[in-house]
């Protein structure tokens, strides 16, 4: 069963989930897919690469609850980010309660 948090909106129920058999955690606003944020699975990290809004839906805050949910549920599970997608390093800049899941740079780097 898929992760799901709630939270209302003055226009619509708004619920963020992962949805494992595409590999990107989704977000949907009355029902309808809103949005979703793109991910690839490593030992231990999530990847994640994109992050998209509808244009139906853009202009009333879905990235940022979007990339809010995905992030908890990281943290729920215990695992790392890579945040390659460029709004969610942002996003991670802009609330700093999420840095600590960014994966550590390697020895190599």
């Amino acid at each position: 069963m898929p992760e799901q948090t709630s939270e209302q909106t003055t226009d619509a129920t708004v619920e963020v989930s992962d949805a494992p058999h595409h590999s990107r955690f989704e977000i949907t606003a009355g029902g309808r897919l809103a949005g979703f944020l793109e991910y690839r699975m490593l030992p231990g990290v999530i990847v994640f690469e994109h992050t998209e809004i509808n244009q139906d839906f853009q202009g009333r805050g879905l990235a940022g609850q979007l990339a809010a949910g995905a992030l908890d549920a990281v943290r729920d599970r215990d695992l790392r980010i890579r945040p390659v997608c460029e709004y969610l390093a942002g996003y991670v800049q802009r609330n700093p309660r999420y840095a600590g899941l960014v994966e550590p740079p390697s020895p190599d780097s």
